[in-house]
């Protein structure tokens, strides 16, 4: 007789995390041409007015917020990471003047959605930031 010692998980535990998956490859992806220096990633980082030897350095840093992401330990703090990253882009984008819904906005709706997808798999982290008294 075997017994399940797996812990049973929630179906918020499970949308945090196919939420957390799909932020990690659209990240994934936004990061790994910045890093290997292809066309596009460099000509859009010089179009907001970097110059192109800092898109590797961008897509890095991206990276780097990402891994701490995704390690359940560090996972907050690589929310943090992200949330400042995309803080950055929002700047930028605003100072580039690019459209407000489609662009400057696009940093706080992945923002929005990386504290969604942290919180549906910590929900502990709602009493840390005062939004529940349980």
């Amino acid at each position: 007789m075997t017994t399940n010692t797996e812990p049973q998980r929630s179906k918020a535990w499970t949308a945090g995390a196919a939420l957390t998956a799909v932020l990690g490859l659209f990240f994934a992806f936004d990061a790994i041409p910045k890093i290997l220096g292809v066309s596009f990633a460099r000509e859009g980082t010089e179009a907001l007015g970097f110059s192109p030897d800092k898109t590797a350095v961008i897509g890095w840093v991206l990276l780097a917020c990402l891994v701490v992401f995704l390690i359940p330990r560090t996972a907050v703090l690589g929310a943090l990471g992200l949330t400042a990253y995309l803080g950055g882009a929002v700047t930028i984008n605003l100072h580039g003047d690019k459209p407000l819904a489609g662009f400057v906005l696009s940093g706080v709706y992945a923002g929005l959605l990386v504290w969604t997808a942290l919180i549906l798999r910590r929900p502990e982290l709602l009493r840390v930031l005062g939004l529940r008294r349980d």
